[in-house]
């Protein structure tokens, strides 16, 4: 970029508006393609004094590397085939691992679960629940079958014991808990007919029999979002065919980012190998890389095509392409990664890996866009449009009297309506988000028929000790007697007393030392099930009163461990943590922006517009997901909180994919801003030439997230729906009617930066 401060446009230029024919290109072409006055780029790919913003007109180092793309675009191509074979190849070498298994070190609940294994392993070990129910009669009278099972559940691999059978009022529900020496994520999905076999006599004397609690790690299988990606590549193509109007057009984006992501996914599957991700990490990565493999192949294939219309050659084309919008993209890619990265900024490690293997998978896809699509674009040159489907295949704009231009100056005329129209909409639908619980989504939103479900409701809907909602998810409580002054009886007593009479609490064990003494245990079952906001304040209750008043004096220390207490300890940490991400992803981006476009006010708008996206999608999320309104469509049979990490995962990514299109759109309007100092036109221009490509990128990214609703698992179905929402809000209210009408009602003032600051900052292009 030219160390010259946009908000002094160059004298050599009169600032006026581009005239009818213009096309945003800054040479003159003759109708042959070969080079005009102005200096067109020539056959070598150098450019003229005017043929880029520069000062001595060389292609830049994106577009020598489009230059070398496009004069050797076999050898690219199947460079990037080769890389796809390695990368799947790779991934089913390695053998990936993932696991949702949440480590808060320092966190009351891990304290907890180190005494327990330390004093009392057996007590820490891995369990899972085998749950017998029959329709009438009792489980006592299938005895003889039962202990046939037991048995055979004691004889598995890895199992260690199993514990003495807890029996329903009714006698038609009972359950038993098998514990393990390993992890159980370790044994794989196989190990599921091993449970089958030991329980086989039970079934076949009329025993119904599940399994709950950890055994999910083995019984569900693992998320098979195959589907959901047919259907999204499928709903891009159609909008890809519909919106640009030529067939190669279309599949050469679509082709292109399948390729990006195939190699993106497998080199995260690669990384999964030493790194422990997320079950979701591999559907957000190609969730995320599809997305904006799309988006950035697009933006290039259509300014290719506009340099085609306009007459130049095609390996010229495609080295001014790479040269000019390959720096939105690279910009926009940066952003995006910074964006994730950030997430590692929380002190949560699961979340920053989520962020880790989403960012793969973008500089991945950025890569591909920066190479493959050029040389994709050189194999078919002049070919591009061949194949249409529409008499007049567009590009990016036909001209200043085109409908975007008109759109253009009626946003101009009344841009306080446009603004306040825009902004109005974003604040109803943020409505919702002021009411959002975090919390995680038991088994009881698994789909219906699912082992890990019926288990789940057996257990809630049976009678007696031991059953119940609260069953599912009881808490356990460790006390530390290192520093105690009282007796571990008093202590004790103390303990079951303030446990029995805290309201919400069904049914508190009893207390019991560890074998070497040093701790005491017991365990406390909620009233309410394990997502419910009843026994998110039951454990708040617990941790800051029941369990220190109970122990004052003592010189005793409580802790809430197990499953349910890590869950939400998780849950505090992240809402403890999601200020501090904002705050850091809105600063790097706001200084990203402000170094590629020498400007103050913008990426302050940028940042501004972007929490109200974010702010609206949220809103969203709590009345599909929280409230039930419309849960039914994504397939879920009861409302849920908004999973934790949810938000967190969804700001990053949110507004990662929201700079993109604040991006490709600035970046034209800076083109304009630079070449003739008219604010208003260059608004004007830098719309007509991104509006199609913005918003068909939305729709296509709209349509590829909702094809993930359909997913199993819930999380996912939170974050697709969730990023399709703030995409169709951005490019939409935010890109199409409030940067712009932001940009009219500022003028001038949008490109003014203080020149020490304009003296400091680096100097960038998108």
């Amino acid at each position: 970029m030219s160390s010259r401060s946009p908000s002094e446009p160059p004298q050599s230029e009169p600032p006026a508006p581009p005239g009818p024919g213009h096309n945003g290109t800054d040479s003159a072409q003759g109708p042959n393609g070969q080079a005009g006055p102005s200096g067109q780029a020539s056959p070598s790919g150098q450019a003229g004094p005017n043929g880029r913003p520069g000062s001595n007109g060389q292609l830049g180092g994106l577009g020598r590397i489009g230059a070398f793309c496009a004069c050797h675009p076999v050898r690219v191509v199947a460079v990037w085939l080769v890389l796809l074979v390695l990368a799947l190849g790779g991934r089913h070498v390695v053998g990936p691992t993932f696991s949702d298994k949440v480590s808060l070190p320092g966190s009351s609940s891990d304290r907890g679960a180190d005494l327990l294994r330390t004093s009392d392993p057996a007590a820490g070990a891995t369990t899972g629940k085998v749950v017998l129910h029959v329709g009438s009669g009792t489980v006592a009278s299938h005895r003889q079958a039962v202990d046939e099972s037991v048995d055979r559940l004691a004889a598995m691999p890895h199992a260690t014991s199993v514990s003495g059978q807890t029996t329903s009022s009714d006698g038609r529900t009972a359950y038993r808990t098998v514990s393990f020496d390993v992890q159980l994520k370790t044994l794989g999905h196989g190990y599921t007919d091993t449970l089958d076999e030991a329980v086989a006599p039970a079934r076949a004397d009329g025993v119904r029999v599940a399994f709950g609690g950890d055994f999910d790690q083995v019984t569900r299988a693992p998320a098979n979002d195959s589907a959901s990606e047919a259907v999204g590549v499928v709903a891009a193509l159609l909008i890809l065919l519909l919106a640009f109007g030529s067939v190669l057009a279309a599949l050469l984006p679509l082709l292109t980012a399948v390729v990006g992501v195939g190699v993106g996914v497998g080199v995260v599957s690669v990384v999964a190998g030493a790194v422990t991700f997320a079950t979701a990490a591999p559907t957000l990565a190609v969730m995320i890389g599809l997305g904006v493999g799309i988006d950035y192949a697009l933006f290039l294939t259509t300014r290719f095509r506009q340099d085609l219309i306009d007459g130049r050659d095609p390996r010229q084309a495609v080295a001014r392409t790479t040269d000019s919008s390959g720096h939105a993209v690279l910009v926009a890619a940066l952003t995006v990664a910074v964006a994730l990265l950030s997430l590692y900024a929380c002190g949560l490690t699961f979340i920053g890996k989520l962020g880790l293997a989403a960012t793969l998978a973008v500089v991945v896809t950025a890569c591909a866009s920066l190479t493959l699509v050029p040389a994709a674009l050189a194999l078919v040159g002049r070919g591009i449009d061949r194949v249409a489907v529409r008499r007049r295949p567009v590009a990016e704009t036909t001209g200043a009297s085109d409908g975007w231009h008109r759109y253009a100056r009626t946003v101009a005329r009344h841009p306080v309506r446009f603004l306040a129209a825009g902004v109005t909409v974003l604040v109803v639908c943020a409505v919702p988000m002021f009411s959002m619980r975090l919390g995680h989504v038991d088994d009881g939103a698994d789909p219906k028929g699912s082992t890990s479900r019926t288990a789940y409701d057996w257990i809630a809907d049976a009678h007696g000790p031991g059953f119940g909602p609260g069953a599912n998810g009881p808490f356990t409580v460790v006390v530390d007697l290192a520093g105690a002054t009282a007796s571990p009886d008093t202590v004790a007593d103390d303990l079951t007393r303030a446990l029995r009479d805290t309201p919400d609490v069904a049914a508190a064990g009893e207390v019991r030392p560890s074998s070497d003494g040093k701790i005491l245990v017991t365990s406390v079952q909620p009233a309410s099930a394990p997502q419910s906001a009843a026994t998110g304040a039951l454990f708040d209750a617990l941790g800051r009163h029941t369990l220190p008043d109970a122990l004052r004096g003592t010189g005793a220390r409580a802790h809430l461990t197990g499953t349910p207490a890590a869950q939400l300890d998780f849950r505090d940490k992240v809402a403890e943590r999601l200020p501090v991400i904002i705050g850091i992803v809105l600063v790097c981006a706001f200084v990203l922006l402000m170094a590629v476009f020498r400007s103050l006010v913008i990426p302050l708008k940028a940042v501004v517009l972007n929490l109200l996206t974010t702010g609206a999608s949220y809103g969203v999320l709590v009345a599909v997901f929280q409230w039930g309104w419309g849960g039914g469509l994504f397939g879920l049979p009861e409302a849920v909180p908004i999973e934790s990490y949810v938000p967190m995962m969804m700001f990053a990514i949110v507004f990662g994919l929201s700079m993109d299109y604040e991006i490709f759109l600035l970046s034209r309007i800076s083109e304009a801003w630079r070449r003739t100092g008219d604010n208003t036109a260059s608004v004007g221009t830098g719309l007509a030439a991104t509006g199609r490509v913005v918003s068909g990128a939305a729709l296509i990214m709209t349509a590829v997230f909702l094809s993930f609703t359909a997913s199993p698992t819930v999380v996912v179905k939170m974050l697709a729906l969730g990023l399709a929402v703030s995409v169709v809000l951005d490019a939409t209210l935010v890109r199409l009617v409030l940067v712009p009408s932001t940009m009219f009602l500022i003028g001038r003032a949008n490109w003014w930066l203080p020149r020490r600051l304009d003296r400091v900052l680096p100097h960038l292009r998108a």
